[in-house]
């Protein structure tokens, strides 16, 4: 773990409570933890634990109800909407199950849109475009449309928007939820070179094998957490009983 002394991301207390009619329903019951830069950590539960609203807080789509989300030792949730934009906008790489391509335009085109909202001219937008699609192995299909590749390729286009902008953090929510296992385990490969070479990764899953290929799993249920530490000890997993895939 890094030991800088200010966590690039920390959850002091943080609840996200949800009316319905009478009664409260509470997605984050509590929850504290400290992430830093440089790490690789699995957020992992089973469904209604907890970890799709730590994501959406991280990610700046959400705010806690109560206590603080601070990044770099700011406090995200007293921001405002354009201030949580700029965030998500220069500071996060999203990485989603669905790719969220836009069909119509090529890789180029779609890797550029990302970084437009930073404001950067154009020649600047291309040459970051094409140096991040070579990154991830596509340098030679700049010019080609989603619909011209497989799932596969098409999240390393999503992976390549995400590092666009040099952001601090990679969020990745389930980014091999739609892929086959193998294709999956390449993902994932790229996921760790990403992180040998100093980015901050946060991976949202609910699949144990998944959650492995970190070095620390942060596990909630209930909105809590319940365990949080070294990937590889058994009670790190959402089922100890389970068998765990190595990769």
């Amino acid at each position: 773990m890094n030991t800088a002394a200010i966590p690039l991301i920390e959850f002091r207390n943080v609840y996200k409570i949800y009316h319905m009619g009478d009664s409260e329903v509470h997605a984050a019951d509590g929850i504290s933890m400290k992430i830093y830069q440089g790490e690789f950590v699995a957020i992992v539960g089973q469904s209604g634990s907890g970890k799709s609203t730590c994501m959406n807080i991280i990610g700046c789509l959400d705010v806690p109800t109560a206590g603080q989300y601070l990044l770099r030792g700011i406090d995200v949730s007293r921001m405002d909407d354009d201030d949580l934009a700029d965030i998500r906008n220069q500071t996060l790489g999203f990485i989603f199950q669905q790719y969220n391509l836009l069909p119509k335009l090529n890789l180029l085109e779609n890797v550029e849109v990302s970084m437009m909202y930073a404001g950067l001219p154009r020649h600047e937008r291309v040459e970051r475009a094409r140096a991040v699609l070579e990154r991830v192995g596509l340098g030679d299909k700049v010019r080609h449309k989603p619909s011209q590749l497989s799932g596969g390729q098409q999240q390393r286009v999503s992976i390549a928007r995400a590092l666009a902008n040099n952001p601090s953090v990679i969020l990745a929510d389930e980014p091999t939820g739609a892929l086959d296992s193998h294709t999956g385990r390449d993902v994932l490969h790229l996921l760790q070179e990403l992180h040998q070479e100093g980015n901050t990764i946060v991976l949202i899953t609910h699949d144990n094998s998944i959650a492995r290929q970190a070095q620390r799993i942060i596990r909630l249920e209930d909105g809590r957490v319940v365990y949080d530490g070294p990937a590889d000890r058994r009670e790190a997993v959402v089922n100890p009983d389970e068998e765990v895939a190595g990769a």
